[in-house]
């Protein structure tokens, strides 16, 4: 999506230009020269050089080795005069041309796919925004449960076939939405959503996804967590259930969470909304900046696989924008200063930053740094060791990307080492690859090769996000 598409450009990236010459004004090049040059030009090439041609055949001694020699002198001397005229006068067309061109057609500067509006008229991202809140109005499940009462939100997609329970993940991600939307009237209510997430708890504390049974996982509580402490839920309501997460979500009680990027990132990001003293958080950050692996491929600069322990797998550009989100997050809570581990943390960050920053790729809104992924985290089941649980995660790269070069850390990363450009154009990539995703503010998931399209709350949730932050960040008052 391009900075006209949202109606408004960043603060540094758009300076306005000069305006356009009145009709009885002269070009922005107006000085004494620049009118010789034109005046020169306006003679015409061949009459400035025959000019000169017959002035030097007129004053050149009669020394010369014959007429022969002041023909030739004269000659070589008017054609490079009619050539340089009319490189001069086709110089000053070009340039007065280019300061006019912004006038006459203020639409060419990048918008693709979209006619100019007038500078007062909305841009097209409230018209998503409000398509993507009634989708959800309309699609809310309400359903009396016999044990837990009535529960009000969303499955894991939308449109699903199956009967319509409202799930955890579901619920979580719809909360998010709307608490970025603002909740604009009151078809919907926080206070449901909220009390539907409590309801939803399994008998032994904590969440789990619809496919991992009866047992908490702490990638799942954290969701919910980190949407509860956003809705407004007091600290103290959620202590327990921080408390169970974090202990929990040991390498002796759940390896496989512990040495995947995904699970650590999202345990790390939940955490540090609903308990950001936790004394777990720093444990986390530190496992997380050590997974950190280098890439010979981009100048052996760090970056993260889909594991924090071997085999770490490929460099992946999803793990490493989840990466750079969570320490990012992590480094305004926790602070980088003064600590040996937060400087190690803030290095891996920053040569993260740097990974993104280097695809050697293009175009940057369908190079290979935006694909979507699919992996599974399998742990052992505890009842029967000898199987496995599988969770199935997709990743929507792309908005992932648009987050970790929004952090504040990222923009001040590239102007300090003068990748400003590189980041603008990576960023602008992976904005107009979120925005090409949706269809009237909900974004598809197309399973496999087959034409079956999914509309996971999840996706929806981190598409809106990505456009809003981006939205935020572009925001120039007045202009």
């Amino acid at each position: 999506m391009s900075q006209q598409q949202l109606g408004r450009g960043p603060l540094s990236s758009r300076q306005p230009g000069p305006p356009p010459p009145a009709p009885d004004e002269e070009p922005p090049d107006g000085s004494p020269p620049a009118r010789f040059v034109g005046w020169l030009g306006g003679l015409g090439c061949a009459a400035a050089g025959y000019g000169v041609f017959q002035f030097l055949f007129s004053v050149l001694p009669d020394s010369l080795d014959g007429s022969a020699a002041r023909y030739l002198i004269s000659g070589v001397s008017g054609l490079g005069t009619s050539v340089a005229a009319w490189l001069a006068a086709a110089l000053l067309r070009a340039r007065t041309a280019a300061a006019a061109a912004p006038a006459a057609d203020p639409a060419q500067a990048g918008a693709v796919g979209t006619a100019a509006m007038a500078p007062d008229a909305p841009g097209p991202l409230p018209r998503v925004f409000a398509s993507a809140y009634d989708t959800l109005v309309d699609q809310v499940s309400v359903v009396d449960d016999p044990q837990r009462g009535r529960l009000t939100g969303w499955p894991h997609s939308l449109g699903e076939d199956s009967p319509s329970r409202p799930t955890p993940v579901g619920t979580a991600y719809g909360l998010h939405i709307m608490l970025d939307l603002g909740m604009p009237d009151g078809r919907l209510s926080t206070g449901d959503l909220v009390d539907t997430l409590w309801r939803l708890r399994l008998p032994d504390g904590g969440w789990s996804a619809r496919s991992q049974g009866s047992e908490a996982r702490p990638e799942v509580t954290a969701l919910v967590l980190g949407a509860l402490a956003r809705a407004g839920t007091s600290a103290d309501r959620l202590a327990a259930e921080v408390d169970r997460c974090a202990s929990g979500f040991t390498r002796q009680l759940d390896r496989a969470g512990r040495e995947s990027t995904h699970v650590v990132t999202t345990v790390l990001r939940g955490l540090l909304r609903a308990a950001p003293r936790s004394e777990v958080l720093p444990l986390l950050r530190e496992a997380l900046a050590d997974g950190a692996i280098g890439d010979p491929r981009r100048d052996h600069l760090r970056c993260w696989g889909y594991r924090l322990q071997p085999p770490y797998g490929r460099p992946s550009p999803l793990h490493t924008a989840q990466a750079v989100v969570a320490l990012d997050r992590a480094a305004r809570v926790l602070g980088e200063d003064g600590d040996a581990r937060a400087t190690r943390a803030r290095t891996a960050r920053e040569d993260g930053i740097r990974w993104l920053l280097s695809c050697p790729d293009a175009p940057h809104d369908t190079c290979p740094d935006l694909e979507n992924l699919h992996e599974e985290v399998r742990r052992p089941r505890t009842d029967d060791p000898s199987h496995h649980e599988v969770l199935n995660v997709r990743h929507f790269t792309a908005s992932w990307l648009v987050r970790a070069l929004l952090t504040p850390g990222a923009l001040e990363l590239a102007r300090a080492d003068g990748l400003e450009d590189e980041w603008r154009v990576r960023l602008d990539g992976a904005v107009a690859a979120v925005w090409a995703g949706q269809t009237d503010g909900i974004w598809f998931w197309r399973l496999g090769g087959s034409a079956e399209q999914r509309r996971p709350m999840w996706m929806t949730y981190q598409g809106l996000s990505a456009l809003r932050a981006h939205a935020v960040w572009m925001y120039q008052p007045g202009g």
